[in-house]
């Protein structure tokens, strides 16, 4: 069946002609994006490192200009200015004043032997046997530069900061990126086409990036800058911006210089920041991982120093990143097993998911000295081990331990008497707080200890440590939490008395105590119940007074008038004093076990009459005054069985002669013998 229409042919489509590309990410990697994701190909780590952090703490703190060298002693801290005069780390102060004669020598803070407190000693170099270099002014700064960063980002849960070391902070990026992305570019806001989230995003509509200052590693082999970026590409420099600024702002507000480096993930983002320094920042877009990590030497990458980076060299016989890519996956899982083997193939190819965690918690604190020379006494030691409890309570004042956020469990002392080293143990009680005198006193316990065991002179090295951290409790309340004191407590019992005095008018009863639970009615009964002993014949009042006990009231004197505290007064809230109204019922609590009101408040309340005593009472009251009329029949009950299975028992006692002892028999023997043989026994015959 043919058209009845001419057959027109299409115009051909040109590839250029208003096709528009994909992007290679998709609307699942824009949402994992908000969620900080650590596989997401978009997430962007940067990598704030300090700039010879303490030469500049140095520099801030002497006010010196930024150009002029500077080196810490005790720590041997070099500043970026004296390095260009080729001073190193290790040189000895002689041969740095010949390299750079106008050189600043600092010495860092220190403890002196004895004192209970950190200071700058101008002798500290000459007499480094007895002082011992403090940290605790870099950690200050520290803390005041990670305050200026968090300061600058969005607050949490946005915000996601690692404090790496005292010196160093990784930031998680992605979350904040993700608002400002969908900010720029409105068109990611509209959902996903057929509500996939695996359809590909539109390529983004920039052809040209500018990436400012900022160092760019150079792109992979395959790659060319001609390329049109993509979201990834997109996200790094959103990612370069936000760090420039949080530079920017430390700069600015503490006078401390930073470099940086913003990756996919903490590794890269960490070799980033030493990339260019100082004072730079170091963009590795995903295009040039492979360029960027093939000129390292994998010992450099962390974890892969040490015995694990050994032992790589030692089996594969490079140290190169670049000559390892060629080393297939099976090898590595051969030579290093299949765990290690497969961490080591991802590592070096730039693949890490390690979180960016800002709840990071140290696991133990120590603080150590090696003695040259030796000390050879009790008291020396002491003195060192006040020291070293006065640094880690510091630090653990810095830890939250004062608000209780968390505590270590044990105190740990290291002892090292020429090539021997002894460690000795002890718990923190759980019930104190840690200070510095429990932890000195435990530290001095610890030493005594090693001293009893022999040879503890002379002493080389010493060290003391608290360890095995653990969250305190949260939420919990002291018992005054849940009291009211002094004028307070008179302001709640004034108007409560008011209230009281509204509802029940001008009526002479005192109030009564506060209510009493049921076991207290049953157990402790008023002087009341006569009359409902006269309503029920059946129970005898004596029974009943033997049951009950006591009828007075806790708080009775002798001359039946309550006894009242006139001094600083503490009322639970929710418990009801003696002179209380409860506002739920609106009417003082009657101390009548059997729930009867008076006359003046009967038309205040819901009332029922009880068909067993006659008695008008509160509907609300009716089970519990039910329940006291059965309590008194059980109790009449027992005490009539009681008394009748006395005088059966008594009835029916045999009487029992006592054969006389025989002279020399024992006890057991003479018990033996007086035994009778009871109804229904018989004696049994052996052998």
């Amino acid at each position: 069946m043919s058209s009845s229409q001419p057959f027109i042919p299409s115009s051909p489509i040109s590839p250029s002609a208003g096709h528009l590309k994909k992007s290679k990410f998709t609307y699942k990697h824009l949402s994992q994006l908000a969620l900080s994701s650590t596989t997401n190909p978009l997430r962007a780590i940067a990598h704030i490192d300090l700039d010879a952090f303490y030469a500049q703490c140095e520099g801030v703190r002497l006010g010196i200009t930024e150009d002029q060298p500077l080196a810490v002693q005790g720590l041997i801290a070099i500043n970026y200015p004296a390095r260009k005069y080729g001073l190193t780390r290790h040189i000895t102060i002689t041969e740095a004043r010949k390299l750079c004669p106008h050189l600043i020598m600092q010495h860092v803070a220190t403890w002196k032997e004895g004192d209970a407190k950190w200071a700058y000693h101008e002798d500290a170099f000459a007499h480094i046997a007895t002082h011992k270099v403090s940290l605790d002014p870099y950690r200050l700064e520290s803390r005041r530069i990670l305050a200026c960063i968090k300061d600058v980002l969005p607050a949490p849960p946005v915000q996601r900061v690692e404090k790496a070391s005292v010196d160093e902070v990784f930031l998680d990026l992605s979350a904040q990126i993700h608002t400002v992305l969908l900010e720029r570019y409105p068109e990611l806001n509209g959902p996903a086409p057929y509500d996939d989230p695996t359809e590909c995003l539109p390529r983004p509509p920039t052809t040209a990036l500018d990436w400012n200052t900022d160092a760019l590693v150079d792109l992979d082999s395959d790659q060319t800058e001609d390329d049109d970026p993509d979201w990834d590409d997109i996200t790094m420099l959103i990612g370069s911006e936000i760090v420039r600024s949080v530079r920017a702002t430390i700069r600015e507000r503490l006078k401390y210089t930073c470099s940086a480096g913003i990756a996919r993930n903490k590794m890269i983002a960490k070799l980033g920041s030493a990339h260019k320094k100082p004072n730079q920042q170091t963009i590795v877009r995903n295009r040039a991982i492979q360029q960027f990590m093939s000129g390292f030497k994998f010992t450099k990458i962390r974890n892969l120093g040490g015995k694990l980076g050994e032992d790589v060299v030692a089996k594969f016989e490079t140290e190169q990143v670049e000559r390892l890519l060629d080393v297939s996956l099976g090898q590595l899982k051969s030579k290093l097993g299949d765990d290690t083997g497969s961490w080591v193939y991802e590592i070096i190819r730039g693949e890490d998911t390690s979180e960016v965690n800002s709840r990071t918690q140290i696991k133990s604190m120590l603080s150590a000295k090696s003695f040259r020379p030796t000390i050879n006494s009790y008291e020396q030691a002491v003195r060192w081990l006040r020291i070293f409890v006065a640094d880690i309570s510091a630090r653990l004042v810095e830890d939250g331990v004062l608000e209780h956020r968390r505590r270590p469990k044990t105190v740990n002392l290291h002892h090292r008497q020429g090539g021997q080293m002894r460690s000795r143990q002890a718990p923190i009680p759980s019930g104190r707080a840690v200070d510095e005198v429990l932890l000195f006193d435990i530290a001095k316990s610890l030493l005594s200890q090693v001293i009893v065991d022999g040879r503890a002179w002379p002493c080389a090295n010493l060290q003391l440590s608290v360890g095995g951290f653990e969250e305190g409790p949260t939420g919990n309340r002291g018992i005054g939490g849940f009291l009211v004191r002094g004028d307070e407590a008179k302001a709640v019992k004034h108007s409560l008395q008011d209230s009281e005095g509204q509802a029940s008018g001008n009526s002479g009863s005192r109030p009564d105590k506060r209510p009493k639970s049921s076991i207290q009615r049953f157990l402790s009964r008023q002087g009341t119940s006569q009359g409902a002993n006269e309503e029920d014949p059946s129970c005898n009042h004596s029974d009943l007074e033997s049951s009950r006990g006591s009828s007075s009231p806790p708080n009775a004197s002798s001359d039946g008038h309550r006894s009242e505290n006139h001094g600083n007064q503490i009322m639970p809230l929710g418990l009801w004093s003696d002179e209380t109204t409860s506002p739920d019922v609106g009417h003082k609590s009657s101390p009548d076990p059997t729930g009867r009101i008076s006359k003046s408040n009967i038309d205040m309340v819901e009332t029922y009459c009880c068909k067993d005593c006659g008695e008008t009472l509160p509907l609300a009251s009716k089970n519990e005054h039910q329940d006291w009329h059965f309590a008194k029949a059980i109790a009449a009950a027992e005490k009539l069985t009681s008394s009748k299975d006395g005088l059966a028992s008594t009835q029916a006692k045999p009487t029992v002669a006592i054969a006389p002892k025989k002279p020399g028999a024992s006890k057991n023997t003479a018990a033996h013998t007086q035994k009778r043989i009871e109804k229904g026994q018989s004696r049994l015959a052996f052998g």
